[in-house]
Order: C-alpha cells, then sequence, then structure tokens
C-alpha cells in the first residue's frame, strides 16, 4: 500500500483541475445539502474543517446569518490559495490547520462542518476529538463520507479502468481513500470514543453526476484528485494514457454524449451534549 501521505497531497494543478471539474461534479450537491441543514439555526461563529478549494464555504457563506463568523480551514495550503481566489459573498477567514490539532479554543463554535474530509484524517478519532472540544455545549458537528465505491458509479469505474491498465499494480486511491471510511458502525464509534454522548443521526444520501462528456469525469478523477499521484508514479506519460483508458470506460458504460452517474454518501449529524 502506497505512503498514505501520498493520498493527502494535494499539490501542482490538482487543486485547480479539482475545482474545476470535480467539485461541479460530485460536490456541488452534497455542499448545498450540508449547507442546509444549518440554515435557520441561531449561529455566531462555524468552522469548516477540510474546506478544500470552498464548496460547501460558498454555500455556508449564502445561507449563514449575515453577522456569523466563518471560518474555513484545510491542511493543504494549496487547496486554501485555489479556494481564496474564487469571490465570497461574505469575508471568510481561511485558516491552515490541521484537523486533529486544531488552533482554536475550547467551545469556540457553534457548528463545525467537515465535507468528504473525514476519510482523509489518519487518526479519525482525534479529528473528532477536537472538533467536539472547539464546539460550544449544544453545539453541532455536521460531515459526510462517500459511500462505498460500488454505489460511486463515475469513481467504480475509472477504478476498474486502471485496473485494466496497470494489472499488476492498480492504482487503488478512490477505493482505499475517498470511498474507503463508509462503515457508519466504525465512524459512529470513533463518535463515542471522541467523547460525544449523543449518538449521530446518519442518513444516506443519493444524487446524480452529470457531465456533457465522458471527458470530464475521466480527467476530474484522474488529474483533479491524489490519484494522479498514483498514475504519474508509474511512469513518464502514464497519466494521457490513464485518462483516456477511464474515458473510454466511462464511454462504453454510459454513452458518448452527456453522461449520469449514480453518487452516494452518508451525512452525520451528531450534538455536543
Amino acid at each position: 500500500m502506497p505512503d498514505s501521505t501520498v493520498d493527502r497531497q494535494f499539490l501542482g494543478s490538482i487543486p485547480e483541475m479539482y475545482e474545476r471539474y470535480l467539485v461541479p461534479l460530485i460536490f456541488e450537491p452534497y455542499g448545498a445539502d450540508l449547507a442546509e441543514r444549518v440554515r435557520g439555526r441561531r449561529l455566531d461563529r462555524v468552522l469548516e474543517l477540510a474546506a478544500g478549494t470552498g464548496a460547501v464555504t460558498r454555500h455556508l457563506a449564502r445561507c449563514l446569518p449575515a453577522a456569523c463568523e466563518l471560518v474555513a480551514t484545510d491542511l493543504q495550503q494549496p487547496m486554501l490559495d485555489q479556494a481564496a481566489s474564487v469571490a465570497m459573498s461574505r469575508p471568510v477567514q481561511w485558516r491552515q490547520a490541521d484537523a486533529m490539532q486544531l488552533p482554536f479554543p475550547d467551545a469556540s463554535f457553534d457548528a463545525v462542518l467537515c465535507q468528504f474530509g473525514v476519510m482523509f484524517f489518519p487518526d479519525k478519532r482525534a479529528a473528532f476529538a477536537e472538533a467536539r472540544r472547539v464546539l460550544r455545549p449544544g453545539g453541532v458537528f455536521l460531515f459526510n463520507v462517500w459511500d462505498a465505491i460500488e454505489h460511486n458509479e463515475f469513481a467504480d469505474t475509472v477504478t476498474q479502468a486502471l485496473a485494466h491498465v496497470f494489472p499488476a499494480d492498480p492504482p487503488l486511491f478512490l477505493a482505499r481513500t475517498p470511498h474507503g471510511s463508509h462503515d457508519t458502525d466504525a465512524l459512529t464509534v470513533d463518535l463515542a470514543r471522541a467523547g460525544f454522548a449523543r449518538a449521530p443521526e446518519v442518513e444516506t444520501v443519493t444524487a446524480r453526476s452529470r457531465a456533457p462528456s465522458p471527458n470530464i469525469p475521466a480527467v476530474a478523477y484522474c488529474q483533479g484528485t491524489p490519484l494522479r499521484n498514483e498514475i504519474e508514479a508509474r511512469g513518464e506519460g502514464r497519466l494521457v494514457m490513464a485518462t483516456d483508458a477511464a474515458m473510454q470506460a466511462i464511454a462504453r458504460r454510459f454513452g458518448r454524449g452527456p453522461v449520469d452517474g449514480k453518487i452516494q454518501a452518508h451525512v452525520f449529524t451528531v450534538r455536543n451534549g
């Protein structure tokens, strides 16, 4: 198995490709969903973990009360730089931070949100404990995780296509990390051991991932995620070849015109006390 740090490296052109292709492809519907879950709550200060390029941040900026302070963090400064380059409807405090060692005082936020970042935390229990620590009593922690890869059709198709391209050593980033934390029971245990006394509410949310051509999801996954690191490690010129193989596989399964695939995730809501 590759060094787990490789799975968390969003370097070079990955942040820009991630924002251009992956955000509209799979993150937008879940970003809107997560932000809507805090709409109407009495909130003075909100923290976002693993904000990436700001997919949820933009939704939060539109739906939170005008006086609410919004702080968005990510471990990867290049992702925050990409996020900050996009105009927001309100001021946002962008801050580089490790979710497992948050640089904030105890009980300093009314809500903590994290979209598809939990899967990248090396120690989920530590990150959950930090989220609980910075939450005020009665505050809410919301996060989502992708379901198993077979419930996410484009990601599954790309992974299978690359297994044919590299049969001796298939790149398994998508199955291993983004889709590797779908066990809701295990996450519930981690939340309890992190100090959350209440059981979480867990909802499975299914949506559709649409693109004007098979090339878009192929580029999104192969070039806009750390899967790119795995592909490029297998030799010069392999990225173009792998992206083309992924595109052809998507075209065979979904057609050569506009494509439409299932995506599915679990959404957790847990109160602090």
